[in-house]
């Protein structure tokens, strides 16, 4: 039987000592992943400088053969594939060092919809907890908005259930395979999410829901959304490591502030006070921060906004017009250019007289 593509993208997920940051090194230069199978290892460690000892540990084969099993399983359950090289990939995603080599989702919205945004909190959610969410979710109707979440009880599955109530997208990402739920009471829920929005996950068909798999998840959550909200958190706990991840993608990141006695408030007032959190009270404050609350203004026909600049540099000026202000890693998104690209675009822009930098890693046009 010949391998497929989709086999061997999720053979490199299986290879023994590499994870997502040496996998790409190695496609980077060996020029694909086929070659990392069927090389040899004296051929590889040449090109890799990577000892062959080490090499031969990755156990090939094993991983092959494992594929196999693996890609019967989504053909037949209808999982779509999503490569970090391919355009189906989130695109926020991709700019994350340690985002993973391939996803499985189920559903039908878009991961790469104009607007994503993740909110998350305590299992432990109370009556104001509950009510902040209602009112954060009808704020965000009509907003073209999705929302993602992890699926967890508490903050999360309110979350998820009122964008249903609201007819808002929504993604679950999971800490386990496609092949089961995760609390089992809500997978009601989760089938009714693949009407309008999804599950999403790194982990293959088997794979046990085990508490190191969370904070692996909620990387995702983190790094493909263009902000995080918090919504009710102890002082520590997965939804504040969700937080820390957004900062450290230069996502950014939101909290609800409660009393000062309340346990799961304890959090949020803690990301507010240290400054890694915008405070807000509500749908109208984020919007407001995200430049979300605004209709977009259709383009003048004037198709230059400045004479003698490159296309590059045309690019930014463009979105920078249409959005308003943007931090770099959303505005390399939107160009599709890498971080440091943008970087340099952006140096020259100044130059000119074009553009602003702003505290946050933001600009906007002069």
């Amino acid at each position: 039987m010949k391998n497929t593509a989709l086999n061997y993208q999720i053979a490199l997920t299986l290879l023994k000592g590499i994870g997502p940051i040496k996998a790409r090194q190695l496609i980077s230069k060996v020029g694909g992943i086929e070659p990392i199978f069927h090389a040899s290892y004296t051929s590889l460690s040449k090109i890799t400088e990577i000892k062959s000892s080490f090499l031969k540990q990755m156990n090939r084969e094993k991983a092959l053969e494992e594929s196999i099993k693996q890609v019967s399983y989504i053909e037949k359950h209808g999982i779509k594939s999503h490569f970090y090289l391919e355009d189906s990939y989130p695109r926020r995603l991709k700019q994350c060092t340690d985002s993973p080599l391939l996803l499985y989702n189920k559903g039908n919205s878009s991961l790469n919809n104009e607007r994503l945004v993740a909110i998350v909190g305590t299992r432990h959610a109370t009556e104001y907890g509950k009510s902040v969410c209602e009112e954060m979710i009808k704020g965000f109707v009509g907003k073209n908005i999705v929302v993602v979440s992890g699926l967890a009880y508490g903050i999360d599955i309110c979350i998820h259930q009122l964008c249903l109530k609201y007819d808002i997208p929504t993604i679950g990402v999971l800490g386990h395979g496609l092949d089961r739920i995760y609390p089992n009471e809500h997978t009601i829920i989760s089938e009714k999410m693949l009407q309008n929005g999804g599950l999403l996950t790194e982990f293959l068909a088997g794979t046990k829901p085990d508490r190191e798999n969370f904070p692996m998840r909620n990387r995702i959550v983190a790094g493909m959304t263009d902000a995080t909200i918090v919504i009710e958190s102890k002082a520590s706990g997965g939804s504040l490591i969700t937080a820390e991840l957004a900062n450290d993608y230069s996502r950014d990141v939101f909290a609800i502030p409660g009393n000062v006695g309340q346990i799961h408030s304890a959090g949020c007032n803690l990301l507010i006070s240290k400054q890694k959190a915008h405070l807000i009270t509500g749908s109208q404050d984020f919007l407001k921060w995200m430049h979300w609350d605004e209709e977009k203004k259709t383009p003048s026909i004037q198709t230059s906004l400045f004479t003698d600049v490159s296309d590059e540099e045309q690019l930014l000026l463009s979105i920078l017009k249409l959005e308003g202000e943007l931090n770099i890693d959303v505005l390399s998104i939107k160009a599709k250019f890498s971080v440091s690209k943008t970087s340099v675009v952006l140096f020259n822009l100044e130059m000119i007289g074009a553009v602003k930098t702003l505290p946050g890693k933001k600009y906007r046009l002069i």
